[in-house]
Order: C-alpha cells, then sequence, then structure tokens
C-alpha cells in the first residue's frame, strides 16, 4: 500500500524536517563516542609514554571488539523503526529488549574470552615489554564495561527506531563528561594510574547503559510490553545480526589491507595515511548521521506500508548525501593550509599527504552515496544483500591495493585504490535500490 500525500515540494520539506530532527542530534552522538579514548588518551599521556602506548593497543584491541558488533545498532534500528510505522509500539519496545538481551551476552562472552588472553592479545598487537603491562591492566579492566557498551548499541538502536536521536546525545554528552572527571579523579585524585583511567571509564559506561535502560523500561511499562528474555526473539535478533557482522567484518578487512599496504610502502607513506585515514572518519561521522536518519525513517515508511514515502525519502536523503560531500570535499581542499600542520610538520609527511588528500576530497560525494544508500538498506532490512555487497567490494579491493608496492605505486595511488573500493560500493547499492526489491513492506521483514 502506498500513501503519496501532497505535493513534490511539500513531500520534499516534510522529509528535510524529518532528516534534519533525526541526524543533528545523531552526529553529535557520534562526535561524543571517539572523545572518550581521546579524554583517556590526553590524562593517561601525562603518566608518561609507556602508560600512554599500552592504553594505545588496549584501546584499538577494545574498539576493534565492540565495533564488531555494531549491528545490534543498526539491526535493531531498522526492526523497532518497522513496528513503529506499522503501529505497534508494543512490539517496536519487545523487539528492542530481543536486541538488548542479545547485547548483555555477547558482552558477558567478550569478556570471558579477553580476561584470560588479555597478555596474549596485547603481545600479537606488538606491544613493547614496557608498555605491555600498561596494555594488559587496561585491558583487563575495561573488558568489564564491554557489556555495558554493547547495552549501550543495542538500547541506542531501540531509541532510533523509535525515532528519537536527541536522548542518546544527551546520554553521550554525560558519560563524555563524567569520563572526564572519573578519570582525572582516579588517575590523579586517588593515585590509581592507568588502572584509573580504566576504572573511570567503566563507571561512566555503565552509568550510561543504566540511564538507557531506565529510558527503554519506562517505555516498556507504559505499553504495556514485557521485559523478559525471550529466546527466541533472541534468536531472531542474532540471525538478522550476521549479515550485517559479515558486511562490518568485511569493511574492517580493506581498512586493515589499506593499513598494511601502507605501511609497506615506508614510514613516510604509513604517517600521511594514518592522517588521512583520521580525516576520512571524521567526514563519515557527519555522513553517518545522515544514514541513521534514513535507517529509522525508512524502516517506518515500510512497517507503514508506504513504500512511495520510501521511494522519496531515499531520493532526498542521496541528493543530502551529495550535497553533503561536495561541502565536506570543498573543505578538505580548502582548510588543508590550516589542519595539516597541526597533524605534522615534517614536510616529507606532508608531500606525501597531497595526492591522497585530493584524491579524498574528490571521493566524498561518492562516500554521501554509499554512506545514505547503506542506511536506507539496512532501514529496510536487506542484510544480506549489504553482506553480499560488501564481499564483492572486497574482492574488488584487496588485488588493486596489494599490487600497489608492486607497481612502485605510492599512497596516492592507494587512495586510487580505497576511491575504486568506494565506486564499487555505490554501484551495488545504487543497483539494490533501483530494482526494488528492498522495498519490503510490514511489521516484520
Amino acid at each position: 500500500m502506498t500513501q503519496p500525500q501532497g505535493t513534490l515540494s511539500s513531500r520534499r520539506r516534510r522529509h528535510d524536517r524529518e532528516i534534519i530532527a533525526l541526524a543533528v542530534p545523531a552526529f553529535g552522538a557520534l562526535v561524543a563516542e571517539p572523545l572518550f579514548v581521546m579524554v583517556d588518551s590526553a590524562i593517561v599521556g601525562h603518566l608518561g609514554t609507556p602508560q600512554l602506548a599500552g592504553l594505545a593497543v588496549a584501546a584499538a584491541l577494545l574498539t576493534t571488539a565492540v565495533s564488531i558488533f555494531v549491528f545490534l545498532a543498526y539491526a535493531t534500528t531498522a526492526a523497532v523503526a518497522r513496528r513503529v510505522g506499522a503501529g505497534d509500539p508494543a512490539g517496536a519496545i519487545r523487539q528492542g529488549m530481543d536486541g538488548i538481551w542479545l547485547a548483555l551476552l555477547l558482552g558477558l562472552a567478550v569478556i570471558a574470552l579477553t580476561l584470560p588472553l588479555a597478555p596474549w592479545l596485547v603481545d600479537v598487537f606488538g606491544a613493547s615489554p614496557a608498555a605491555a603491562p600498561h596494555a594488559i591492566t587496561y585491558l583487563r579492566i575495561s573488558s568489564l564495561g564491554i557489556p555495558a557498551m554493547l547495552v549501550v548499541m543495542a538500547a541506542t538502536g531501540v531509541l532510533r527506531g523509535l525515532q528519537d536521536t536527541r536522548t542518546p546525545l544527551y546520554v553521550a554528552i554525560g558519560g563524555f563528561a563524567a569520563n572526564a572527571a572519573l578519570n582525572a579523579a582516579l588517575v590523579y585524585g586517588a593515585g590509581l594510574g592507568i588502572a584509573g583511567s580504566a576504572w573511570g571509564t567503566v563507571i561512566a559506561q555503565l552509568a550510561m547503559a543504566a540511564a538507557y535502560l531506565v529510558v527503554v523500561v519506562r517505555g516498556a511499562r507504559r505499553r504495556g510490553a514485557s521485559l523478559r528474555p525471550d529466546a527466541a526473539g533472541i534468536r531472531a535478533c542474532a540471525q538478522a545480526g550476521v549479515p550485517l557482522l559479515v558486511r562490518t567484518l568485511s569493511l574492517r578487512a580493506v581498512l586493515l589491507i589499506a593499513t598494511a599496504v601502507a605501511a609497506r610502502l615506508g614510514d613516510t607513506d604509513i604517517a600521511a595515511h594514518q592522517i588521512i585515514l583520521s580525516l576520512w572518519s571524521l567526514m563519515a561521522f557527519a555522513l553517518d548521521a545522515i544514514a541513521i536518519a534514513g535507517q529509522a525513517i525508512i524502516g517506518r515508511y515500510l512497517g507503514a506500508g508506504d513504500t512511495q514515502g520510501a521511494r522519496d525519502a531515499c531520493r532526498r536523503m542521496v541528493e543530502w548525501g551529495i550535497a553533503s560531500g561536495v561541502v565536506l570535499g570543498a573543505l578538505i581542499v580548502l582548510a588543508r593550509p590550516l589542519f595539516v600542520p597541526l597533524f605534522t610538520s615534517d614536510t616529507s609527511v606532508q608531500d606525501a599527504l597531497l595526492p591522497a588528500l585530493l584524491v579524498v576530497a574528490a571521493t566524498q560525494p561518492i562516500a554521501g552515496v554509499v554512506f545514505i544508500l547503506d542506511g536506507v538498506l539496512m532501514g529496510a532490512g536487506d542484510g544480506p544483500y549489504l553482506a553480499w555487497a560488501m564481499l564483492v567490494t572486497l574482492a574488488v579491493f584487496a588485488p588493486a591495493a596489494l599490487l600497489v608496492p608492486a607497481l612502485g605505486g605510492g599512497l596516492g595511488t592507494l587512495w586510487c585504490a580505497m576511491a575504486l573500493m568506494m565506486i564499487v560500493r555505490m554501484a551495488t547499492l545504487w543497483l539494490r535500490t533501483r530494482s526494488g526489491k528492498w522495498l519490503v513492506t510490514g511489521a516484520t521483514r
């Protein structure tokens, strides 16, 4: 069933209001998350270089472990939004609770693996003898907060599905402030060193999870939804998350291959690559905020059976993605003389940076389309196609990237391979959205 309402102009204005209302708070929450690690780094850095090196290794391990389970947010957003669109708020909350219970179970499993394997993991990541003890301490303590981190992911997905991105923003800001205060108090005030930093982060994460649960539990009671774990529902959430897990692991593989190739090009190139990757990730936050809005909006339209509304919203968000990409690309070029010296004063690194930086700037409009269509298909619950598309992209990118050193290419050539990766992603996602096969309506896909 379709429900086209109003003129094209009025529908576009309605979509614009929805996108802004959801994307702006989502962007704030996304930016707040990496600030946790930045605060920890700033405070621990004053303890000494071994402590900071240990934190870097442990933080990389923790970030990798948690990012693997990002499907807890994505799949939950889509499933809850569908229920909302179908006029079943109690079912939406129930669906969200299944995701939260799955997050808790996965978090406990990660703790069970991390505590005994911490020394081995730190060694595999190449921590020096001086840094290793600090890395192990931080990793073991911080792992106790992983269940809370995963619950936060799933609960964020619940609220996004309910078309609420403001609460996650408020919780993220509160968590950031608590983390900063606790780190300073425990590291310096209590004299706990790097262990104090880890405990401060764990406490802040537990507080964030508690805040989310209060909001979700209140919503469940108000709508008469059960809070008890449901084995069938948890199993269904896990099955829905598997394709998105494959997608995420494939994307992580792309980034790891790119970093490994850059390392083979030499110290100058890997240093420049790390700067560009950091910038690329920052640009992704802005585009991902619109994609998150897309997950919530598309899920709601399809749950309501409004395929025309879903198509219109998709088209409008793609226009937003292209425009945002053009602006971000222009900012990269124009602001280059200002931000490059902040990262490095080494002229050889700056020289290596320039060609790759121009490639990144030129491909931002493409990235805008990719992020938006990725979010649209996630909102439609089209996980299996997303997994297949990302595997195809990995299969194209890997040989192209690995040939760069053999052909005598530099960092600019490597980032041309990254541009190829984005073009392939755009092509696969565009073909799917053009086909209309993602337009599956109803409370469940």
